[in-house]
């Protein structure tokens, strides 16, 4: 079993190779950041890109969804196409949840750490009570790495950690550096039966909201760490074999610079295919342009019409025709599946669907 250190580590991590790289990964993010603030509906992004990163971070733990169960599910009325949809939808809420608690208060508390949780598993278990959870390869069956086992240790670790995550005088560390340390420490002191990984990758984003490098949670590791799932367990666990932190911090820094640009394409995408609808919609149906019908369809890829009653506020007979005349000039897709209809932005779903294959 491996002994864990509380943080702050005693040893300096900030090689000047991970120095350069913390260059590099701050100016993507500062990036990010600003091309984030001109969309006029911050709503917007954090609902779209939410369940991008939802899918994304349920697929490391084989979750595995489709864009379309995905916005085919409803989570205000709790109807789901799918168990994987709705854990998705599940860890969305979470995200959000922690998004605005670190928002108000500023702080990323233990508290918050489990209310993540329970949306993601939707139960009350909390930190870890019993023994005998051990991380085993899944093909071999082969123990990898046995977190702590008692549940004081645990508590006394979790403890630890949210005084670095919300004490910025304990060291003087880049918060990039502190994000990727964060994040190997709540993975290696495994505090839940289930959900460590989201969780984890959840506390990721808030962190760097919480830092004001980001105002938004919009920069979404998963699907980078995805893509490296092998390197991502490897210099998890070599990391704590060796404590040579740098290759760890590499991979980490490398993530968030990737993410960032990658998600500036997607936004600028985005702001222009808005600008688009917008144009159009005012050319040629100025009666129905609204901003709250524009902001409705880049908030679901799938609209409907009890959507469109809900958050403009008019009749079902007023919502079918602004959707009906939002067909009629080629801007959405109808499709009827079961017994209801919706209405597709398939230029928005186009982008968010292409993101998957760069």
């Amino acid at each position: 079993m491996s002994t864990i250190k509380p943080l702050p580590l005693a040893q300096d991590i900030e090689t000047r190779a991970v120095l350069k790289k913390l260059s590099r990964a701050h100016q993507a993010l500062a990036e990010l950041k600003g091309i984030a603030a001109s969309i006029p509906n911050e709503g917007i992004l954090i609902n779209t890109l939410s369940l991008q990163e939802a899918k994304d971070s349920s697929a490391i733990e084989n979750i595995i969804t489709t864009h379309d169960d995905l916005y085919l599910s409803d989570s205000v009325a709790r109807h789901y196409v799918s168990i994987a949809a709705k854990e998705v939808h599940n860890y969305a809420a979470a995200l959000r949840y922690g998004h605005k608690q670190v928002k108000t208060q500023g702080l990323l508390t233990n508290a918050h750490v489990l209310h993540i949780q329970a949306t993601i598993e939707e139960n009350s278990a909390g930190f870890r009570k019993l023994p005998g959870t051990a991380l085993k390869n899944d093909l071999t069956g082969v123990t990898v790495y046995t977190p702590p086992q008692h549940a004081d240790e645990i508590i006394a670790l979790m403890s630890n950690l949210e005084r670095f995550i919300n004490d910025d005088d304990l060291c003087d560390w880049d918060p990039l550096t502190k994000m990727a340390v964060i994040h190997h420490q709540f993975e290696s002191i495994h505090p839940f039966y289930d959900g460590n990984g989201r969780t984890g990758r959840i506390i990721n984003i808030l962190y760097l909201v919480q830092q004001g490098l980001l105002k938004i949670p919009v920069l979404y590791l998963s699907r980078y760490i995805n893509q490296n799932k092998a390197d991502y367990y490897r210099l998890l666990q070599a990391t704590r074999d060796t404590d040579d932190w740098q290759p760890w911090l590499m991979f980490m820094l490398e993530g968030v610079e990737q993410t960032a640009r990658q998600t500036v394409v997607l936004i600028e995408g985005i702001t222009g295919t808005m600008l688009a609808f917008k144009k159009k919609i005012r050319a040629e149906l100025p009666r129905i342009y609204s901003q709250d019908l524009l902001n409705n369809l880049f908030r679901h890829p799938y609209t409907k019409i009890d959507f469109v009653m809900a958050e403009l506020n008019v009749s079902r007979i007023t919502a079918t025709r602004y959707l009906d005349e939002l067909i009629r000039i080629g801007l959405l897709d109808k499709r009827k599946i079961g017994r209801e209809n919706y209405y597709i932005n398939t230029a928005l779903y186009d982008l968010l669907g292409n993101i998957h294959k760069k």
